[in-house]
């Protein structure tokens, strides 16, 4: 039963009691029906419902009205510009009472708006907003402004940006603690920790202002401040807005100056400034509402730096094609093609795309580049007309020239493969230069064949040239030295992985077999001169014309060979090996049977006969005499080019 004695000051609650305790002994002694009954205990929960609702609301606006209070005299505290201490700074203690009392600001700001939105309540608390936005602007930049050594992209890129977050959440929670860790305890050295601290400023003003409806006045700070700092870092590392026209004017010497440069600038500009920029943006604005904010403000900040970056390639691809400039080309292709996951990586925006068409095209016109300097290089050494013959049948300077080329390809391999297979095919048969890796790797088995097409091109054009020689005997050291060089070439850089043992063997033994027939056309009128057999007996006047016939012939060959060269020690010895062998054991045997009344003639003793041979085939032809002067100037520039490279 209800107490009569209750009150309340409300008079449709004590109508409501009234009425529901008159109601039950009327029930119970009437038996009125449940109808009636139940239709008071409504009324009287309703009456009691709304009327006692009615102080929340007072509650609601004396709780936003004390937001305001609190917000006002925090704000109307840092409203000074000649405060000699930052908000954010110290302990952050401060800084989040700020920051909660601007999120208590706004919360009574949306209440009054929903009251009354002409109140002055509301105009008083959007005047105390405008103010807390004005300095916490000041704040960012001041953050920006001050940290900008802490905040370079090198220091932010050294950590991923997850194992950022999770450090700077651990370091700092929410500004609650004290920094006074040591940073042993963390192991990021000071320039991190103010670094990560500066950040976790940064993102929680970012946070704020955007979610208070002022994420366009921390956007501009944000644009103005980085992308200042990302500019100037490009201009350091000699990032310059050229125009097509002018890099064509460029004498190679100056542009290349201008490639190392910038070789060394998208190094540093993917690994740390780009990479560092979008770790940076990120962090700043990973809030739900930030996301897209976070794209803007990168894309505003790097996209011109970016694509003025990339495009300087696209110019140099464009410009009059050398073959002195293959390798620089390459080495630009080389450098993107590198980067490119990374680079799509940071510039994954939908706003950034224009900064990966960039680099894509850059990387299609030097691979076009490439394509068409070495069609121009074989068509080249299939033209060469020289006549001119090497003094001493050394190798001949196309060789050097094709070979010290080649070598320097080989070690392009790893792109090459990726701009090969668009080359037009071959004429010869397959059978000529057919990879063994054929089947297996088809990228790096087109790029050994074009290689073993090329080097086929340059053998057929010596076989021509070996022509030129009137002694048959110098015309096959001419193709043994030049074969051998070949060999040597391929065998001592990568050529060799790529051409394998298979076409080492085969060209192996053409130098063996063009050596053998050196031997046989170049002495033979030294061999013809004894017996075919040395043990047939023969007449002493006929063993003294033999020796007679020998002597003259041997020392007529060795010095006619003296002046002939083999620039490859190892073949040198193996001929003279060969020679020596051969003409000491058929001489020795001639001379032990028929010495006998030498004494009126002078003849070579067997054991002279290897001394007279050691001064055959080191003679006084340099082999880098004659035509091809400018191919031998290419390979020294493409000599010292790869030795500087990187």
């Amino acid at each position: 039963m209800i107490n009569s004695s209750v009150s309340d000051p409300n008079p449709k609650i004590n109508s409501s009691v009234h009425q529901f305790q008159t109601l039950i002994p009327k029930q119970n002694a009437e038996k009125r029906n449940e109808k009636h009954f139940l239709q008071a205990i409504v009324t009287f929960s309703f009456n009691v419902i709304t009327t006692t609702s009615l102080p929340s609301t007072h509650i609601f606006r004396r709780h936003n009205g004390t937001n305001i209070h609190t917000a006002e005299s925090l704000i109307t505290k840092w409203d000074d510009n000649k405060l000699a201490t930052p908000l954010f700074s110290g302990t952050r203690q401060e800084a989040k009472k700020y920051l909660d009392a601007v999120k208590g600001l706004q919360s009574a700001m949306q209440y009054f708006v929903t009251q009354d939105s002409s109140s002055a309540t509301l105009v008083r608390a959007q005047f105390l907003m405008q103010l807390a936005m004005k300095t916490l602007q000041r704040e960012f930049y001041q953050i920006l402004s001050s940290n900008r050594d802490h905040l370079d992209p090198e220091t932010v890129s050294a950590r991923s940006s997850i194992d950022l977050r999770s450090s700077v959440s651990d370091y700092v929670s929410d500004y609650d603690d004290e920094i006074t860790a040591s940073e042993d305890d963390f192991r990021v050295s000071e320039t991190e920790r103010v670094s990560m601290l500066a950040m976790e400023d940064l993102k929680a003003i970012a946070d704020c202002m955007i979610s208070s409806g002022y994420g366009k006045e921390c956007v501009k700070v944000y644009i103005l401040m980085r992308k200042s700092i990302v500019d100037e870092a490009l201009y350091h590392l000699g990032v310059e807005k050229l125009s097509l026209a002018r890099v064509q004017k460029l004498d190679w010497e100056v542009l290349e100056l201008k490639i190392k440069k910038w070789l060394n600038a998208v190094k540093v500009a993917v690994g740390t400034l780009f990479n560092g920029e979008r770790i940076l943006c990120d962090h700043v604005f990973s809030s739900n509402s930030g996301k897209r904010i976070a794209e803007s403000c990168f894309a505003e900040i790097t996209k011109d730096g970016a694509v003025s970056l990339f495009g300087f390639p696209e110019f140099v691809a464009k410009c009059k094609k050398t073959p002195e400039k293959m390798f620089r080309t390459l080495d630009l292709y080389e450098a993107i093609s590198d980067r490119w996951t990374q680079i799509e990586s940071i510039f994954s925006f939908e706003s950034t795309s224009v900064v990966r068409s960039q680099a894509i095209t850059s990387m299609v016109k030097l691979g076009e580049a490439v394509r068409a300097m070495l069609t121009d290089f074989e068509t080249a050494i299939q033209k060469d007309s020289s006549k001119t013959t090497v003094p001493g049948g050394g190798v001949h300077p196309l060789t050097r020239y094709v070979m010290n080329y080649l070598t320097f390809l080989a070690d392009y391999s790893g792109v090459l493969v990726d701009i090969i297979p668009d080359l037009p095919q071959s004429p010869l048969p397959e059978s000529y230069y057919r990879s063994p890796m054929r089947g297996e790797n088809t990228p790096a088995s087109e790029l050994s064949e074009r290689i073993a097409w090329l080097i086929l091109v340059v053998l057929c054009k010596l076989d021509g040239k070996a022509e030129f020689y009137k002694n048959v005997a110098l015309s096959y050291l001419f193709l043994a030295n030049n074969m051998q060089y070949v060999v040597s070439k391929v065998r001592r850089s990568n050529l060799g992985f790529l051409l394998g043992e298979e076409w080492l063997a085969k060209h192996e033994l053409k130098v063996s077999e063009y050596a053998s027939k050196y031997e046989r056309v170049g002495w033979s009128k030294v061999f013809a001169s004894l017996p075919e057999n040395p043990a047939t007996e023969v007449t002493a006047e006929q063993a003294r014309t033999c020796f007679v016939k020998f002597d003259a012939a041997f020392h007529e060959t060795c010095k006619k060979q003296s002046s002939w060269v083999v620039s490859d020690p190892k073949l040198r010895d193996e001929i003279k090996g060969s020679l020596g062998s051969k003409l000491v054991q058929k001489y020795s045997e001639f001379y032990e049977k028929n010495r006998v009344g030498l004494k009126s003639i002078r003849v070579i003793l067997p054991e002279d006969i290897g001394k007279s041979l050691s001064n055959i085939l080191s003679g006084n032809g340099t082999g880098d005499s004659g035509s091809f002067s400018s191919h031998s100037s290419s390979t020294t520039s493409s000599s010292s080019h790869r030795s500087n490279r990187r």
